[in-house]
């Protein structure tokens, strides 16, 4: 694989600010920075996300790939991430074949800070052919006590998402951002640039399980998703028709699995499979 060139752009992820208590005591308190980052694929204008910037290219790469805009990392020759004026130039190697046409449906999605897929991103969903990880309740225990005792972000100013990336209960990255949806575009496009595929996949997110974030993991090669909230009924239904295991409401030793229950195991052996939604 002959990986992109990118830079490697840093902001200040929080932002000091004066607060005033129920008490009418004035403190300092640290917020999470919040900022445009407008895609630009070929010297097109893309789209515009609002972000933390924690990792602009990896996500801007993730994007990408989630959008099944580009097949591979090393589709794209270079990514240079400029704050000064909020844009990430991002430079094909042969071009995205109907760009405009690929990209002229968008769809405003659930997630926070209002992110947007392209309508293309529901096509095909069905060929998607997820690898035989399973999960059992000591692994999930294993890594919602690793995302437990993470430093944060999130302990330090709250109002951000969190995805983790684990190998089993190995934690392999750990991603905050504004949304979601970037979170786990930013772990795509880490993967992407690994020499090795990774094995026993597990994808972790502090946001709820909606139709994109399912899409989103199983585009990554992802069967097994947690998530410290629920799901939505089309979440459900594209986690069925894939054969991918949603758990939710996993905080401390309980969870939920709400599809994929063969890919669980619970003592001695996976239980039945979930009827459809």
């Amino acid at each position: 694989m002959k990986a992109p060139r990118m830079t490697q752009a840093r902001v200040p992820l929080t932002h000091t600010v004066q607060v005033l208590d129920e008490t009418g005591a004035l403190r300092s308190l640290d917020i999470p920075a919040e900022r445009a980052l407008t895609l630009y694929v070929d010297k097109r204008e893309l789209v515009t996300l609002m972000t933390l910037g924690a990792h602009p290219e990896w996500m801007s790469l993730g994007y990408l790939l989630n959008q099944r805009l580009i097949a591979h990392a090393d589709d794209v020759e270079s990514i240079t991430v400029d704050w000064e004026v909020g844009a990430a130039g991002i430079r094909t190697r042969h071009g995205i074949a109907d760009l405009a046409v690929r990209t002229a449906s968008r769809v405003v999605t659930t997630g926070c800070g209002q992110g947007s897929v392209f309508g293309s991103l529901m096509d095909g969903i069905a060929n998607l052919a997820l690898p035989p990880t399973r999960v059992n309740a000591d692994t999930l225990h294993a890594i919602t006590d690793t995302i437990r005792l993470q430093d944060s972000i999130y302990k330090q100013s709250g109002s951000v998402h969190g995805c983790a990336l684990f190998s089993a209960d190995k934690l392999q990255l750990f991603v905050e951002d504004v949304g979601r949806h970037n979170a786990i575009d930013t772990i795509a496009g880490w993967m992407a640039l690994q020499p090795q595929p990774l094995q026993n996949g597990i994808l972790y997110t502090t946001g709820r399980l909606t139709s994109e974030m399912v899409i989103k993991a199983a585009t990554m090669g992802i069967a097994v998703v947690v998530s410290r909230s629920g799901i939505t009924q089309m979440g459900l239904s594209v986690a069925n028709s894939l054969g991918l295991c949603a758990i939710g409401r996993a905080v401390h030793r309980r969870f939920l699995c709400y599809a994929g229950f063969e890919r669980l195991q619970v003592g001695a052996a996976a239980v039945a499979t979930p009827a459809a939604v």
